[in-house]
């Protein structure tokens, strides 16, 4: 398998749906399969994230200190690091919340009182404000698309595949 290119996804404040539309690739997930090691992601069981991944896709804003974490140590690890769809490309619905002080959206999605796991840590601290991941590490490329077409994924899917510098062009980079 060091021959296949080791590939990475990661879910962030998001709602899933890019990775909806990567499994929506169907039949070309085998021959993603023939060519790629998926090497960390929700739809496998991994819990770390491991060294020397070639291209990581990165859906959802950066919400919270574990994504924050999480998105350092993807770039460290990481050749290449997509911005997956709209939420990571710009910060798209996750980053509705950023007008409103983070205490009144704890307040409204927790009620009054104590959070549980909160002072545990149990909870990830919620950052002031989601962010698009750009603005917390360096990005190599975009995937832009709410959520972005399986078509789409295949075409900078088969681009980073075949070793070039993935580059969508057109209808390609409209968003929503």
């Amino acid at each position: 398998m060091a021959d296949k290119l080791r590939v990475a996804t990661v879910w962030f404040s998001g709602c899933s749906g890019c990775h909806m539309s990567f499994l929506d690739l169907d039949e070309r997930l085998v021959e993603f399969a023939t060519k790629a090691q998926l090497v960390y992601s929700p739809v496998v069981d991994i819990k770390e994230f491991p060294e020397g991944v070639d291209v990581t896709l990165v859906e959802g804003a950066v919400g919270n200190s574990e994504q924050l974490h999480l998105a350092r140590e993807i770039r460290r690890k990481s050749k290449l690091v997509i911005a997956f769809g709209d939420c990571a490309v710009t910060g798209n619905v996750p980053s509705m919340r950023n007008p409103i002080p983070r205490e009144e959206v704890l307040r409204v999605s927790y009620g009054e009182g104590e959070i549980p796991g909160l002072e545990e840590g149990e909870v990830p601290k919620l950052l002031p404000q989601a962010l698009p991941l750009g603005m917390v590490i360096r990005v190599d490329g975009f995937l832009p698309g709410c959520p972005p077409s399986a078509d789409r994924i295949w075409k900078f899917l088969k681009q980073v595949l075949a070793g070039e510098a993935p580059a969508l062009a057109g209808e390609d980079l409209r968003f929503g």
